[in-house]
């Protein structure tokens, strides 16, 4: 975190690539400044600054820093309008007897970032959508020995094995915003690399291959999801239904989407008044967010297991092959966002299955006890996560 010497320095001395002066939280730019910092263009490899009630001529605004001002500005990491997530903190200051928010926005290491679809970036005091050349720039500057596993090359793997079609007639409306789409003066390959479904080399990342391939178990033999319905309570109970769900990760999550809403059972209630109240056993946006997260949150490097999905005649366990990663903890879990696979992070939000990150686990708990359900158990191992659903009473 800079010294308030070193933001006063910024704040008064010469204008800089790396500084932005708001006179308020509620300005719409904000998201686009922070996508420009953490594209990092000039290659400083120092963080960009946003200073939050200064005006542009750098004088003191008079902001007043609420509770309501700093979670606004919170809330900008995670909202998944920028993509990946950036890094940046967010602080309250007094400088020189003015109070304001400093944000603070790190380099990213696997630059391009997107705000909103467009690649957004800072040429002295500047602020434009990258060109083709910008960001192909941005591309070849990728760290390699800082990439997560979904973002690595699979040196094995070629164009032949990604599903363009599936990409271009599925995935780039979605993650693209309409004008960068209406351009259409850059390559799929330069269009594949820019969502890092493509290494600079030309190979596809596991990210690629896991969200848009072909035949994703071929390189990731454990990119799937094993759905059991059992009769009973027990394992050893009667099979009713069984399903292995596998294939590029739009197809993946629609078909679980498809199989939770099949087997949720509504029952009606007659007691408590003149009019019928339906009520399912259990609410599907619970279900739907808890098998997310184990998709989305599972070790795909190491573990050749599935994510299990177990329906039982009382409850439904959810099992994520991978313990709880980075910052994320048992005191913490629901509360802190990290995230082992971020590529297929963005790829799930770009798609429109999350709509916030970090929200999953309270979205599931509050659907859960307004339906009527059980609070969710969690176990937490290093080997797996398990969720525990029980049917509403």
């Amino acid at each position: 975190m800079l010294t308030d010497d070193d933001l006063i320095a910024l704040w008064t001395g010469e204008e800089s690539d790396r500084v932005e002066f708001k006179q308020s939280a509620a300005n719409d730019d904000l998201r686009k400044y922070i996508c420009a910092f953490a594209n990092d263009l000039p290659g400083h490899g120092k963080p960009g600054v946003i200073f939050v009630g200064l005006h542009r001529d750098r004088s003191c605004a008079n902001l007043v820093v609420t509770d309501d001002v700093m979670n606004r500005l919170s809330n900008l990491r995670t909202d998944g309008a920028i993509l990946p997530l950036p890094t940046l903190r967010v602080g309250r200051r007094s400088l020189r007897g003015c109070d304001m928010v400093v944000i603070e926005v790190e380099p990213a290491d696997q630059p391009p970032v997107t705000c909103q679809g467009a690649i957004w970036v800072r040429t002295g005091t500047s602020l434009h959508r990258a060109s083709a050349d910008e960001e192909r720039q941005l591309i070849e500057r990728r760290r390699f020995h800082q990439r997560t596993f979904d973002s690595r090359p699979v040196p094995h793997a070629s164009l032949r094995d990604l599903d363009l079609t599936l990409f271009e007639r599925v995935y780039l409306p979605a993650a693209l915003a309409p004008e960068v789409l209406a351009e259409n003066g850059r390559p799929v390959e330069h269009r594949l690399a820019a969502l890092r479904f493509l290494d600079p080399s030309g190979c596809p990342t596991y990210g690629g291959l896991l969200s848009i391939g072909k035949y994703p178990r071929g390189f990731v033999p454990g990119a799937y999801v094993q759905f059991l319905r059992l009769e009973g309570d027990e394992l050893v109970s009667p099979i009713r239904n069984q399903l292995e769900i596998d294939g590029p990760l739009p197809d993946v999550l629609q078909r679980v989407d498809d199989i939770l809403r099949a087997h949720i059972s509504t029952g009606s209630d007659v007691t408590s008044g003149p009019r019928e109240i339906r009520q399912p056993d259990y609410p599907v946006v619970a279900l739907q967010q808890l098998a997310y997260n184990a998709i989305l949150h599972r070790n795909y490097e190491t573990s050749n297991a599935p994510v299990r999905l177990y329906w039982f005649s009382d409850r439904i366990e959810i099992l994520n092959p991978g313990g709880l990663y980075g910052a994320v903890n048992p005191d913490n879990f629901g509360i802190a966002t990290d995230y082992r696979n971020p590529v297929l992070a963005e790829t799930i939000k770009t798609l429109g299955y999350i709509q916030r990150f970090g929200l999953g686990v309270a979205l599931a708990r509050a659907h859960l006890e307004k339906n009527g359900n059980p609070p969710p158990e969690f176990r937490f191992e290093r080997e797996f996560v398990q969720a525990t659903i029980r049917r509403r009473s």
